[in-house]
């Protein structure tokens, strides 16, 4: 009886044992795309994350054999022991083993990677790639792997060692002539150029004096606005008050003015496209107030799969890194079907719209839509958080739109004429939404004239001029910046968000009112690059790598006489520079007061986590001290301490009291330094849309919005 329950026992393993080493192992990069495609694939597949990179050139040294035709000296990365322990372990395993990582340059060389750690045959055809995370999608790429593209492999190595040289070349300058902690980067150099040109172009800016008139007709009980064109049928442009007073002169006060001509047309407008990378990450910052980083990390949790109840974990969006706004036939289909139950026939289009690439875009894969249509933001909003929900349903709206037809406007404009002098009206009504039902750049009110003929006559009600001066050009927001670097061919989809973080971390850029402003550190940076490396912040020469690049990855060129044709005019600006470039004092202002230990002037420093206080004689004397914001409000609390602005590790801004910890109060909005009239609590201004208002945290007082 116990040989046979052992026997048993023994027969049970076995099998355990055989099943387990029938499996077949996939490789992703994250846990929750490994979680969600695990679902999908079922027992007979086991599922792992590499958890993004395991291989990278070294950090503490260049890592490139220059000679050698510039081969990379890759190793594993530090901290990424356990992750490739298990990998191996897991491969041992299993019966087939497939590498399936994003469908982009990066993902390539992430599978590439994998597969010499692991030993695999770069010829054997274990490359899975799909455009969005569902089950249909992820099931059919399974039946079709192919081998590792290495043109795409190439196109990315090309990248990073050409990053590598420029980085680890002149960033040791800067460290040596300028201060530690600096870096410069082929992409990053150019961002900063193109803000700091744009500094320029304001600070030299001359205001232009202009005029307008603007004035208020009646026809009858009705007004209408119109503002001055011209004289006798031209243009005339009011450059000071003596144009308008000759304009002013010319008008008889009594008589009437005539309408000579009315003009109405229907105009339509068309839906925009779906979003690109770049698109996704303007709109958001425009609409949301997102930046890049933050737009990235939530449409990275959409794509990778959320829980969503009864279906599971499933992926919202398509891949998020694209320059493309195609759309699959399926995809078209479904939101056709969509739009016409949901809005009616009206809105669906008889026939799918026809769009043309943007210029130097690779269209690898679709644009980033939803994955399915038929979830709406609704239906969905309780499985996901603020930012996915937001972000989801500006994608899901832009999607449907671009499937829609065009909304049309009626437009009128009215000639009014006296004495030769001439006004015109614009008006325009909404005839049919068309997409804007389902997207919306901003609530557009309708101007509709009054019932106008030509030969009419109308009195003049309001005539006021009015004194302008030219602008200057607008500082760049996230989302304008973006758009300069798409338009001018510099960088990639995959590279915005961190060249955005990376100048802003290293105080080469702040933000005032959510646009860029430079630095002094910027500036100095930026003089020295101009001057000892013009190439790398040579727009159009960044741009020719990217399209040599793009010709990598179609086979058109060598990564080899790419890196090589990139370096041999490099390093002999690198040997120039290390020679001639001379020592930079950056001048630290003041604090004010004086060290405590050593009686040394204490100046203001600039260290990872912003401005601090530190002793003059750094390094001998080490004394600093954080810098204290008060805001001019006793704490509502202690009634003895300052209100101080404090922030956060993630940089969030809160305010507490000087006395901390004797004191602990705390809040995420402002005090204003009075009470509420109803219970007494201490009043706080809290941003609304639309601008601030004073509230009372614990009760139902506000006050009317300050925008």
């Amino acid at each position: 009886m116990a040989t046979s329950t052992t026997s048993k026992k023994k027969t049970t393993a076995k099998s355990k044992k055989k099943r387990t080493t029938n499996k077949k192992l996939v490789i992703v990069e994250s846990p929750a795309k490994a979680k969600t495609i695990s679902k999908y694939l079922g027992r007979t597949y086991t599922v792992v994350a590499s958890k993004g990179h395991i291989r990278d050139l070294p950090k503490s040294r260049m890592g490139i054999d220059i000679p050698d035709d510039f081969k990379p000296d890759y190793i594993s990365i530090r901290g990424k022991g356990d992750t490739i322990k298990m990998l191996k372990a897991e491969a041992k395993k299993a019966k087939e083993v497939f590498l399936a990582s994003d469908p982009d340059r990066e993902g390539e060389a992430i599978a590439w990677h994998v597969s010499h750690v692991l030993n695999l045959d770069v010829n054997d055809k274990n490359r899975v790639t799909f455009n969005e995370i569902t089950k249909e999608t992820v099931k059919d790429a399974f039946k079709h792997p192919r081998t590792i593209d290495m043109n795409l492999v190439d196109a990315q190595q090309a990248r990073r060692i050409i990053d590598r040289l420029v980085g680890y070349s002149i960033s040791p300058i800067l460290w040596k002539k300028v201060k530690k902690g600096l870096s410069a980067g082929r992409v990053q150099s150019v961002a900063l150029w193109i803000i700091i040109k744009r500094e320029r172009e304001i600070q030299a800016f001359n205001p232009e004096e202009y005029w307008t008139i603007d004035s208020v007709f009646k026809k009858g009980r009705s007004k209408f606005k119109a503002s001055f064109y011209g004289v006798d049928g031209k243009k005339f442009p009011l450059g000071n008050n003596d144009d308008v007073q000759n304009v002013l002169k010319k008008l008889d006060a009594k008589a009437d003015f005539e309408i000579t001509d009315v003009k109405k047309r229907e105009k339509k407008r068309q839906p925009p496209r779906p979003f690109t990378t770049s698109t996704l990450q303007q709109d958001a910052n425009k609409k949301l107030h997102f930046k890049t980083g933050r737009t990235m990390m939530a449409a990275q949790q959409l794509y990778e799969g959320i829980n969503i109840g009864k279906e599971g974990s499933q992926g919202l969006i398509t891949y998020m890194r694209t320059d493309s706004t195609r759309i699959s036939a399926g995809a078209k289909l479904e939101a056709a079907q969509f739009i016409h139950d949901e809005y009616g026939p009206e809105y669906a289009l008889n026939h799918p719209r026809k769009l043309k690439l943007p210029e130097g875009a690779q269209d690898a894969h679709e644009a980033v839509r939803p994955t399915s249509v038929m979830r709406t933001p609704k239906q969905i909003e309780k499985y996901l958080t603020k930012d996915q929900f937001k972000l989801y349903n500006l994608i899901w709206s832009r999607f449907v739109a671009s499937q829609m037809t065009p909304a049309i406007v009626d437009t009128e404009t009215v000639k009014v004429v006296q004495n030769g002098v001439e006004y015109r009206a614009n008006g325009s009504k909404l005839n049919f939404e068309g997409y804007l039902k389902a997207y919306s750049a901003g609530k557009e009110k309708d101007n509709i004239l009054p019932d106008l003929e030509i030969g009419d006559h109308v009195t003049l009600d309001n005539n006021v001029p009015n004194q302008h001066f030219t602008q200057p050009p607008a500082r760049y927001t996230e989302a304008n910046l973006i758009k300069a670097l798409e338009e001018n061919g510099v960088g990639r989809p995959s590279t915005y968000a961190p060249t955005l973080m990376t100048i802003q971390k290293r105080y080469y850029v702040k933000l005032d009112a959510r646009r860029f402003v430079p630095t002094e550190l910027g500036e100095i940076v930026n003089k020295l690059i101009e001057e000892y490396f013009p190439e790398i912040v040579n727009v159009d020469f960044t741009a020719d790598i990217e399209g040599k690049l793009d010709d990598i990855e179609e086979a058109k060129l060598r990564w080899v006489k790419l890196v090589s044709e990139f370096y041999q005019p490099f390093s002999k600006e690198v040997s120039y520079a290390e020679k001639e470039m001379e020592d930079v004092q950056i001048k630290e202002p003041l604090a004010g007061f004086n060290c405590n230990i050593c009686g040394s002037p204490m100046v203001e420093k600039m260290g990872k986590y912003g401005k601090f206080f530190a002793c003059s004689r750094f390094p001998d004397c080490r004394n600093t001290q954080t810098i204290v914001k008060e805001i001019g409000v006793i704490c509502p609390k202690c009634h003895e301490g300052q209100v101080i602005e404090r922030k956060t590790k993630k940089n969030r801004l809160f305010y507490g009291c000087s006395r901390y910890p004797d004191c602990d109060f705390v809040t995420w909005d402002k005090p204003i330094g009075r009470d509420c009239p109803k219970c007494g609590h201490f009043l706080v201004n809290k941003k609304v849309r639309g601008g601030w208002q004073v509230i009372c945290p614990e009760g139902d007082y506000e006050e009317n919005v300050i925008k």
